[in-house]
C-alpha cells in the first residue's frame, strides 16, 4: 500500500482537496490534480471501522483520459507492464 501511495505522490500534481463530505462511518473527499497535461478531478471515498480505522477505499478519476495517464504513471513507477 504504501508502493502505491508513494507512486501517487509521485505523479499527482497540483493535489488539493476541495470539499469533504462526512455521513456516520463514510466520507468523500472530493480533489482535483494534474498528471502532465491532463486536469482531474476524484473523489476518495473511505468507510471507517468503529475503532475508525479505514475498511474501504475507493478511489474514482475522470476523465478518462486523465485516468489513462494515471494508470500509465502508477505503472512506470512501481515497475508493471500495463
Amino acid at each position: 500500500m504504501r508502493a502505491v501511495l508513494g507512486a501517487v505522490v509521485q505523479i499527482f500534481e497540483d493535489f488539493r482537496y476541495t470539499d469533504q463530505i462526512e455521513d456516520g462511518d463514510t466520507a468523500l473527499l472530493i480533489f482535483e490534480a494534474r498528471v502532465g497535461d491532463r486536469e482531474l478531478s476524484g473523489v476518495d471515498i473511505l468507510r471507517f471501522e468503529p475503532d475508525g480505522k479505514i475498511r474501504e477505499l475507493m478511489v474514482m478519476i475522470r476523465p478518462l483520459s486523465a485516468l489513462n495517464a494515471v494508470v500509465e504513471g502508477m505503472a512506470e513507477k512501481l515497475g508493471v507492464t500495463t
